[in-house]
C-alpha cells in the first residue's frame, strides 16, 4: 500500500496536543493529568498506560450472578453508578471510553433484555475485549445472553428461522450497507439457530439448529454461527467499517477515508486486534490535526463526567448523573434503537443545552457537590493572578479557542467591576467572582466540545 502517510507519528508532544489526546480518551481530565501525561512520552503514555491492560473491577455486587434477584429498577441504578464511577476513576485508561464505544456498536437495551445482571455480563464482555481482538468479540456477543435476548437470537430455530440478528450482524456490527444480500440474510439466520436462554446463561440446543447446507456469500456447506462470522470476516469490508466507526467516534464525524483504509489494513494484517490500530490512530498526525481539536459535540456522559473530574468532585451524587444524562438523552443500558445512539449534533437541541447548564450551574454552585470554589481556585499557582488564572482555566478547560472578547468576558466577570490587580483570592466576594466566572465557562459553546 505505501507510506502510512495520514497514520504517521506526530512530532508534537506538549500541553496542546497532551489536552486533545486526554479529552478523547478519557472521561474528564485534570491539570495533574496533563503534567503526569507531558512527563511521559507520546509512545510510553498511548501503550503503556491509555491501552495496557488491567485487572477487571470488582462487580457492582453478588446479585450479578442471581437471576432471581427481581428488583430491576434498583438493580438497574447501581448498576448505572457503578459503571459512571469507573468512568471517574479510570485513571489514565482508554478502557472506560471503548467500553461505550462497543455498547453504543453491538447494542442492547436493558427494557427488552429485562435483567440488569444479563446487562452487566455484556457489559463486562466489553470491557475484557475493549482493545482485544474484534473477531473474538464478535463471536461471544453473538452468544451473548443479551444480545440473544434483544435480537431474538433465543426464538431463532429451524422451524422458523428468525432474521433479526443475521441482519444486524452484518448491516450494523461488521460489514456495514452494501456488502451482503437479502439471500446472505437467509442463509446466516438458518446458520444461526439453536441459541436460547436459560436465566443468565447462553443454552446451545442442537435440536433447534438447522443442519442443512446453506448458501451464504458464495460458499456452502452445515454452516453454524463461527463458520458465517468465519467467512464474513475475509471481507476487507469489515476492517472498513470498524475503523471508519472508530475515526468517527474519536477522530472526526467525517471521516477521511485514506486514513480509515490505512487503519484498516493495520487491522487486517494484525488479524483484527485493534491495540495495534488504536495506538497507530492515537499517534498519529492526523489525530493532532488542529482542525480537528475542539471539533467533537462531547456526549452527555462525557459532558457531566468531564465537570465532576475536572473539578474534582469527591463524592458525585450519582443519581443526579443518572437523571441528567436521561434528561440530556442518553440513558447508559438504554440506547434508542439498534444503531445506538447517532451521536454529534444529536447531542445539542433547545432542550438538552439549557439542561446542561442546570447541571454545570449546580455543581459550580454547590447545590449538586460538595465544591469548594476557593480550594479548588487556590490549587493553580496562579490563583491570585487574575489575567494569568483565567488564561490557565481556558487553557485547560477548552479544546476549542476562544475569541478575545470572551475572554475578556470571563476576566470582567471574576474582577466584578474591580481593577485587575485588585483580585484576590481571599477577597470577601471572591467565591462568588469565582462562581460567576466557572458558570459562564462551562456554558460557553465552546465547553460543549472536545
Amino acid at each position: 500500500m505505501g507510506v502510512l502517510n495520514k497514520l504517521q507519528q506526530t512530532t508534537e508532544w506538549n500541553t496542546v496536543t497532551v489536552s486533545h489526546l486526554l479529552s478523547r480518551t478519557l472521561f474528564g481530565y485534570t491539570k495533574e493529568d496533563v503534567n503526569f501525561a507531558l512527563s511521559k512520552t507520546l509512545d510510553d503514555f498511548v501503550d503503556n498506560y491509555l491501552l495496557a491492560d488491567k485487572p477487571q473491577p470488582q462487580s457492582p455486587g453478588f446479585w450479578v450472578d442471581d437471576p432471581s434477584n427481581t428488583n430491576r429498577t434498583e438493580r438497574s441504578y447501581e448498576l448505572t453508578f457503578w459503571w459512571m464511577n469507573l468512568m471517574l476513576t479510570q485513571g489514565y485508561s482508554f478502557r472506560e471510553k471503548m467500553v461505550l464505544f462497543w455498547h453504543n456498536h453491538f447494542v442492547s437495551d436493558l427494557s427488552v433484555v429485562k435483567l440488569p445482571q444479563r446487562m452487566y455480563w455484556q457489559n463486562k464482555l466489553f470491557r475484557d475485549y475493549a482493545f482485544g481482538n474484534f473477531k473474538e468479540l464478535t463471536q461471544k456477543v453473538t452468544a451473548d445472553p443479551a444480545m440473544l435476548i434483544y435480537l431474538d437470537g433465543q426464538k431463532n430455530r429451524k422451524e422458523d428461522p428468525n432474521e433479526n440478528y443475521a441482519r444486524e450482524l452484518m448491516e450494523l456490527f461488521t460489514l456495514g450497507i452494501g456488502n451482503y444480500s437479502e439471500g446472505d440474510i437467509v442463509e446466516a439466520a438458518r446458520a444461526l439457530t439453536g441459541w436460547t436462554v436459560d436465566g443468565l446463561n447462553a443454552v446451545y440446543n442442537p435440536d433447534r439448529h438447522d443442519e442443512t447446507d446453506k448458501t451464504f456469500m458464495g460458499q456452502t456447506g452445515n454452516f453454524d454461527y463461527l463458520d458465517i462470522i468465519d467467512i464474513i470476516f475475509t471481507k476487507d469490508a469489515v476492517s472498513k467499517h470498524i475503523c471508519r466507526k472508530l475515526f468517527k467516534e474519536f477522530v472526526y464525524f467525517d471521516p477521511d477515508e485514506t486514513a480509515v483504509a490505512e487503519m484498516a489494513q493495520i487491522f487486517r494484517d494484525n488479524n483484527y486486534e485493534l491495540k495495534p490500530v488504536l495506538s497507530k490512530l492515537l499517534k498519529s498526525v492526523i489525530f493532532y490535526n488542529p482542525e480537528i481539536m475542539g471539533a467533537k459535540i462531547k456526549s452527555p456522559v462525557e459532558f457531566l463526567t468531564g465537570v465532576i473530574k475536572q473539578f474534582k468532585i469527591e463524592h458525585p451524587n450519582f443519581d443526579y448523573l443518572r437523571k441528567t444524562a436521561n434528561l440530556l438523552s442518553q440513558t447508559l443500558f438504554s440506547p434508542p434503537n439498534v444503531a445506538g445512539w447517532e451521536g454529534d449534533k444529536k447531542w445539542i437541541s433547545t432542550t438538552t443545552l439549557p439542561a446542561r447548564h442546570v447541571f454545570s450551574d449546580k455543581i459550580i454552585n454547590g447545590k449538586e457537590s460538595d465544591l469548594d470554589l476557593i480550594k479548588f481556585a487556590r490549587s493553580f499557582d496562579t490563583a491570585e493572578n487574575a489575567e494569568a488564572f483565567v488564561d490557565e482555566i481556558i487553557g485547560l478547560f477548552l479544546q476549542f479557542p476562544i475569541s478575545d472578547s470572551r475572554r475578556q468576558y470571563l476576566l470582567d466577570l471574576l474582577l466584578d467591576g474591580a481593577a485587575v490587580y485588585d483580585w484576590s483570592t481571599f477577597n470577601e466576594n471572591a467565591e462568588k467572582r469565582l462562581e460567576s466566572f466557572f458558570s459562564a465557562l462551562l456554558r460557553l459553546s465552546e465547553y460543549q466540545l472536545a
